[in-house]
This record gives structure tokens, C-alpha cells and sequence, in this order.
């Protein structure tokens, strides 16, 4: 299975957008925090937009914020507004009929993958990937803080 960008960036602009709160966020400061092509993320946007993840705040402190909480968000809603059908073969698409169904050995297989895949984005919020974000950039500030000789116990 193969995630587009398009669904990535979807999942990184609403981080961005989602840490913010109810602030406008623009555009303009979600690309450049995630180093994004701003034309490609207005259209990505526009798709957010239209599957109701978030809103347009106009004016000159415009921008966008989420349409509903970050916890009523899950990562399959997203890709899958994003994507379309993300099963891992045609014949388990919903309402799809197999012609291979009884000489098949395989169906089983794509079944339970598509069932994991279902089961970990539908079961992955907004607000958990805002969180683990947090954490993540919060141990690379850590990481990155010099350390004093006092604390390391060398004197000082």
C-alpha cells in the first residue's frame, strides 16, 4: 500500500493547524513550519476543507482552524478522503465482487491487511498525532540543550 503525499501532508497540516487550538492558522506558517510547497498545500487545504476538517477564517487575521475537535478526527477519514479506497487489492473494496474468489489463496491475506490497516488509522486520532508530535519535537529540544558541568556532575 502506498500512502500519496498528498494524504501525508493532509495528516501534517492538521497537526499544525490542530496545536494551534482555535487560532487562524495561514497557510503560509504550516509550510513553512513543515517545510511544504504552499500552492500544493492550498489545494490539499481545499480538499480538507470540502471533507469538513477544517474551516476558512477570512480577514487579515484569517487562516484556517479545525471544523471539529482534533479527537473526532481519525487518520483513516483523512487518508481516505484524501486517497479514495486505500484496501491493498481491488477485491477487497467494498462492493467489489471476485471473480478469482474460489481459486484464490491470497483473499484471506488482503482481508486481514486491510482489516490492520482500517483498524490502526481509524483507531489514530488527530489529537494522538498532535500529542506524539509534541512529544517527539519536545525530546529534540531536549536533546539539543547544552549540558551544564554542574548537572553532569563535573564541578562548575
Amino acid at each position: 500500500m502506498w500512502v500519496s503525499t498528498k494524504a501525508q501532508y493532509g495528516l501534517r497540516a492538521l497537526i499544525e493547524i490542530g496545536r494551534r487550538g482555535g487560532e487562524a492558522v495561514p497557510l503560509k506558517d504550516v509550510a513553512e513550519r513543515q517545510g511544504l510547497s504552499q500552492h500544493y498545500l492550498e489545494q490539499i487545504a481545499s480538499n480538507l476543507r470540502r471533507a469538513g476538517f477544517i474551516r476558512s477564517i477570512r480577514g487579515a487575521h484569517g487562516g484556517y482552524r479545525l471544523a471539529r475537535a482534533a479527537s473526532a478526527i481519525n487518520a483513516y477519514d483523512v487518508v481516505t478522503a484524501m486517497e479514495g479506497s486505500i484496501a491493498p487489492v481491488s477485491c477487497v473494496e467494498d462492493n467489489h465482487v471476485c471473480d478469482s474468489q474460489n481459486v484464490c489463496g491470497t483473499q484471506d491475506l488482503w482481508y486481514r491487511v486491510d482489516a490492520a490497516l482500517r483498524d490502526v488509522l481509524g483507531g489514530t486520532t488527530l489529537a494522538d498525532l498532535i500529542e506524539q508530535s509534541d512529544r517527539q519535537q519536545h525530546a529534540r529540544l531536549v536533546q539539543l540543550e547544552p549540558m551544564r558541568p554542574d548537572v553532569l556532575g563535573l564541578g562548575g
